[in-house]
């Protein structure tokens, strides 16, 4: 039993040594196999990430190569421009002298202080001086908070016209579709009309203060006349020197501001301390002022007359759309000389009413000539003669910009030839509405309707076209499709919308004052 035990073991030992041999055997056999299938799979592994980096790599490479090519293309462009536009601004830097010239800054001068010059026409000189008269300097803040929104929204309509060589109707019209623009020529009629109508009779009433005896109707019709052959007998290039000449006659209401000796330090406080009344007449009269401050016809004036600007230097060789960058700088120096102006005179007015009729307790202005009248026995004569001269030279500057304003958007609202540097036989409709506002508005003199009244119409109506009108020149400004590179900045934008938005909530109040 032992030997078989012992045999028994040495067989199991036997046994499992043999299958541990016949595993090493196998596992020895199966090991080159076993190496290869790893050495392939790493293989595999490693292809795999090779590929899967070499992908990566090429995609970086691509990506690369393309925004190198982009930023090449880019910087190229630039160059390119640059190289494009170095004679320009080398030639604009040579022409502008190191110092101020005082010869070359007039002759800068056109569009933007004939705009400006023509804001403060006899209908505006009413405005200011019922509000002087009837609330004193409370005002008075309102000439200065006021300049840098009228200012915007002007150097908008102006860069407008320079940028698409189109008036501001006609830029309406081929971007927001005919019917827009038919609704503001219409009501651009009526209100235009009437203040024609308004503005000659004050320059005829004022003229009888100064020649008592000399007949209403024979003035009126006189005056009227002279417009309408300077308009449409004398070239635009010397018509355009004779309006510019007119704007020295706003030196008139300065003058008599400075000659009535108001209280310089109230004058001072009220400029730049706002004072509001929440009040009907008060809020109303605000209305007034900035209806008659911010204007729509002053709108289609600048942007036409930038353009008739350019036609003008552009006569005598070819024409190109392209804006150069001095034209710009040009017509930003101009239109805030021009808006500084009309500022300075609405500033000038209130003063002298202010310090004089409301010290005095005269408040019922209705008129500009009311407001000369009031101030013969006052501030004398000086004050009452160059108050009623400035509003017969206004009246002579403003009617052509009334009428011709007019007649710019009716003709670009149906194509018609149209801008002051064409003949009578160029431009028969453009011409035939100028013909037809002047006298109409002559005719308003006759039909029996108080003067005040009709500005009140007139407001009203101007107060719905303007924030219209405001929107759309804001939204126009913006458009790169339109402008291209000479969209609004963030100061035009900020000041743009500030004035849309306060002669919307004006409109509003004015409808509102009517209804309840």
């Amino acid at each position: 039993m032992p030997l078989f035990i012992v045999y028994y073991l040495l067989f199991c030992y036997t046994q499992n040594m043999e299958e541990k041999a016949k595993k090493i055997i196998d596992d020895i056999e199966n090991a080159p196999k076993s190496i290869g299938n790893e050495i392939v799979r790493d293989s595999k592994v490693v292809t795999d990430e090779i590929i899967k980096d070499t992908r990566i790599v090429a995609g970086g490479i691509a990506t690369g190569t393309k925004a190198v090519a982009g930023e090449i293309a880019k910087d190229t462009k630039m160059v390119v421009e640059g190289i494009e536009k170095a004679p320009q601004v080398i030639v604009e830097t040579l022409k502008r002298p190191a110092h101020f010239s005082l010869k070359i800054f007039l002759k800068k001068l056109g569009p933007g202080l004939i705009t400006g010059a023509s804001d403060d026409d006899p209908s505006g000189v009413a405005t200011y001086s019922y509000v002087g008269a009837r609330f004193g300097y409370q005002q008075l803040w309102l000439s200065l908070y006021l300049l840098p929104l009228m200012t915007a929204v002007q150097e908008i309509c102006a860069r407008i016209g320079l940028v698409t060589d189109e008036g501001l109707a006609g830029t309406v019209k081929k971007h927001y579709g005919k019917k827009l623009v038919i609704f503001v020529s219409t009501l651009l009629l009526f209100a235009n009309i009437v203040n024609i109508g308004a503005n000659l009779g004050a320059m005829t009433s004022s003229t009888r203060l100064l020649i008592p005896n000399v007949n209403f109707t024979l003035i009126l019709i006189a005056y009227t006349v002279i417009v309408l052959l300077l308009v449409l007998f004398v070239r635009y290039h010397t018509y355009s020197k004779i309006l510019k000449f007119l704007v020295i006659s706003l030196g008139a209401y300065i003058a008599t501001g400075i000659i009535t000796r108001p209280d310089w330090s109230m004058v001072l406080k009220s400029a730049l301390i706002p004072q509001i009344q929440f009040n009907k007449d008060f809020l109303m009269a605000m209305v007034a002022v900035m209806g008659t401050t911010i204007t729509p016809y002053l709108f289609f004036w600048q942007t036409s007359e930038e353009v008739e600007e350019h036609i003008e230097k552009h006569l005598d060789v070819k024409r190109s759309k392209k804006v150069e960058l001095a034209e710009l700088a040009d017509m930003r120096e101009d239109v805030f000389a021009g808006m500084g102006l009309a500022n300075l005179v609405f500033f000038f007015i209130i003063v002298t009413t202010a310090s004089v009729l409301f010290t005095n307790g005269i408040t019922n202005i209705e008129t500009a000539q009311d407001a000369a009248m009031a101030l013969r026995p006052l501030a004398g004569d000086h004050a009452y003669l160059l108050f009623a001269t400035g509003i017969i030279a206004t009246g002579f500057l403003s009617i052509p910009v009334l009428a011709g304003s007019v007649a710019y958007a009716v003709s670009e609202t149906f194509d018609w030839n149209e801008g002051l540097y064409h003949k009578f036989k160029e431009a028969k409709g453009f011409y035939g509405i100028i013909i037809l506002a002047t006298i109409v508005g002559l005719i308003i003199n006759y039909i029996g309707i108080s003067p005040f009244k009709a500005l009140i119409y007139a407001a009203v109506v101007n107060g719905i076209i303007a924030p219209i009108l405001l929107f759309t020149i804001m939204v126009i400004s913006n458009d790169k499709k339109i402008m291209g590179d000479f969209v609004n900045s963030r100061t035009s934008n900020f000041f743009g919308w500030l004035a849309t938005i306060l002669m919307g909530a004006a409109a509003a109040t004015l409808i509102l004052s009517m209804v309840f």
